[in-house]
């Protein structure tokens, strides 16, 4: 019997997510793949609906415009934020922070940009607005 990925099934899966120009981001191909269930919220939604239907064994390219893949970059998620709000450390530009919520969630913003007064930090994905090329490698499908 052809196993096919089925919407709740449990994928073992090879990635790579890439930019347009094939600049890699994020790949399992070199490592372990990675084993994530349909429905759960483990991957993106466009991701799953991309790779519902196909046969274990299979291997696809698809590209993905910026609002199929992370969402546009949103400028409403940049803001400036003063020093004494923000964690004590040393604070650089181009720099991963991460913040605290009231309600005790994590967050991380890029930040963009530092006077002696504040820092400008972009909580969009870092890959929002980007368009990118989605590969995957199916290598099994459980299905419930």
């Amino acid at each position: 019997m052809n196993q096919t990925v089925l919407a709740e099934s449990l994928v073992t899966l090879h990635y790579r997510i890439s930019l347009p120009n094939g600049q890699p981001l994020l790949s399992t191909f070199e490592a372990t793949p990675a084993t994530l269930k349909l429905g759960a919220g483990e991957m993106l939604p466009t991701m799953e609906k991309l790779i519902l239907g196909l046969p274990v064994g299979s291997r696809r390219a698809f590209d993905l415009c910026a609002e199929e893949a992370f969402g546009p970059h949103r400028p409403e998620l940049v803001e400036r934020v003063r020093r004494e709000h923000m964690p004590s450390q040393e604070i650089e530009a181009l720099s991963i922070m991460e913040f605290v919520a009231p309600d005790g969630s994590k967050y991380s913003g890029l930040v963009r940009e530092v006077d002696d007064t504040s820092a400008l930090i972009d909580f969009n994905h870092p890959l929002a607005g980007k368009p990118i090329r989605l590969e995957v490698e199916i290598i099994d499908a459980l299905s419930p």
